[in-house]
């Protein structure tokens, strides 16, 4: 039987100018302990094309993308999709039905795992530009990835010409991190890069994060302002993905 070579996670280790050896070593570093250069191998050739749950996470951590976005099948914590990484005697069963198929209606924001802030969700910040003296909200739709106490944020290239990230330690209802944003390049701010804190509060449904950030301005002010997420759809799969490659509407 030919085996389909698994291209995204290709592209996505190269786009990071890793060698196989250098993935095998951050997913050991992420707490992969059996990763190897020959494990990495096996999941670009398509030999392997299910990692198991551990594997999974790891590669998340370390890429910084969900698992579906690097070329394989829906995985969750003592979860997967058949093929398993060698030497695997997880129990393991099908994930991610279609929609209105045999296990039921597709799943809606109250029915994801509990504590998993893992999702779509809207980012919505708003800031005072002095040089144009108004305030502007800025919307991205993005990919949230929940690991342990770790959330990242990454914005859905397709929502925004800009591009937003967090990095997020959730302590209770309470996350706290940082943000980076890189500009528009035909925008007002010419492509600039700016970063700063933030912090979140989670309501007690798990389906809205807000606070506030802290940041430089252009003139080299500090700033803040409101910022919040709320969550759209709970999935990572790439058809969820795709649907919110668009720019969201800003009230």
């Amino acid at each position: 039987m030919r085996t389909t070579p698994n291209t995204a996670l290709r592209a996505a280790r190269t786009a990071r100018l890793m060698s196989q050896d250098d993935l095998a070593r951050a997913l050991r570093d992420a707490g992969c302990a059996s990763a190897t250069k020959r494990l990495v191998q096996r999941w670009e050739s398509g030999t392997t094309t299910h990692p198991r749950p551990s594997h999974a996470q790891a590669l998340e951590r370390v890429m910084k993308l969900p698992i579906e976005s690097l070329g394989f099948g829906a995985v969750r914590m003592g979860r997967a999709v058949g093929g398993l990484d060698d030497n695997s005697h997880d129990v393991e069963s099908a994930i991610g039905a279609p929609p209105d198929g045999p296990s039921g209606p597709a799943p809606t924001a109250a029915a994801r795992i509990a504590g998993d802030y893992s999702g779509v969700w809207l980012s919505r910040y708003e800031y005072y530009s002095s040089g144009r003296d108004s305030t502007f909200t800025v919307a991205h739709y993005a990919v949230v990835l929940h690991h342990g106490a770790q959330i990242t944020v990454r914005s859905l290239p397709g929502s925004s010409p800009s591009v937003i990230e967090m990095d997020l330690t959730l302590d209770g209802n309470v996350a706290t991190g940082t943000w980076a944003e890189r500009t528009a390049v035909d925008g007002y701010y010419r492509g600039a890069r700016y970063h700063g804190a933030v912090q979140l509060l989670a309501d007690p449904t798990g389906n809205r994060m807000a606070g506030k950030w802290i940041g430089f301005g252009k003139d080299f002010e500090i700033n803040s302002g409101p910022w919040e997420l709320v969550l759209q759809d709970p999935s990572t799969g790439k058809a969820t993905i795709d649907a919110y490659q668009r720019p969201p509407a800003v009230d």
